[in-house]
């Protein structure tokens, strides 16, 4: 009787057993990837927080050097006091997104960005005039764009449209 040769039979190409070690250690290794990414949120996340803090004061000395150039060039008060309110509206949302970042302290209260008042009286400062303004937005624009690329998600987003704002202002609204 002649034998019938069958086409060898292999088991599966991964054992039962190997599988349940693979899904094992791919379920470990997410867990540690987590756990490592959240040790690493703090740091990166003051690191960003600063980054918006100097943003924020270059929104508010643009908007205060544009309110001030008004009285030198009311012909241009328009355009200067759409650079003041938007300024302030920048730095209003970086304010908002550092006391977002900083949470709230034990006693419920929200912490400041603000510095202390001064107490030694300063001379008034003369206006600083339209070349100064657009020598200040270059700057800004110049820092946020540097920030944009440091900073993720929300936070490169606002120092991203902040830039892009800043670059508009001085090619379209006070060229």
């Amino acid at each position: 009787m002649p034998t019938v040769s069958r086409p060898p039979t292999s088991g599966p190409a991964v054992s039962r057993r190997t599988a349940l070690r693979f899904a094992a250690a791919s379920a470990f290794g997410v867990a540690s990837v987590s756990l490592l990414a959240g040790c690493a949120d703090d740091a990166d996340s003051d690191t960003e927080v600063d980054s918006l803090v100097a943003q924020s004061r270059l929104a508010r000395r643009d908007a205060a050097g544009a309110a001030a150039t008004i009285a030198l060039l009311p012909d241009r008060g328009a355009a200067l006091e759409l650079v003041r309110a938007q300024r302030t509206a920048h730095a209003d949302a970086l304010d908002a997104e550092i006391a977002r970042a900083a949470g709230t302290y034990p006693d419920g209260t929200a912490p400041t960005t603000s510095a202390p008042p001064s107490t030694t009286p300063t001379a008034p400062a003369l206006p600083p005039g339209l070349d100064q303004l657009r020598a200040d937005l270059a700057e800004s624009q110049r820092s946020a764009a540097d920030s944009a690329r440091t900073l993720t998600a929300y936070r490169a987003g606002l120092c991203a449209s902040i830039s892009a704002a800043c670059g508009t202002y001085l090619a379209v609204v006070l060229p």
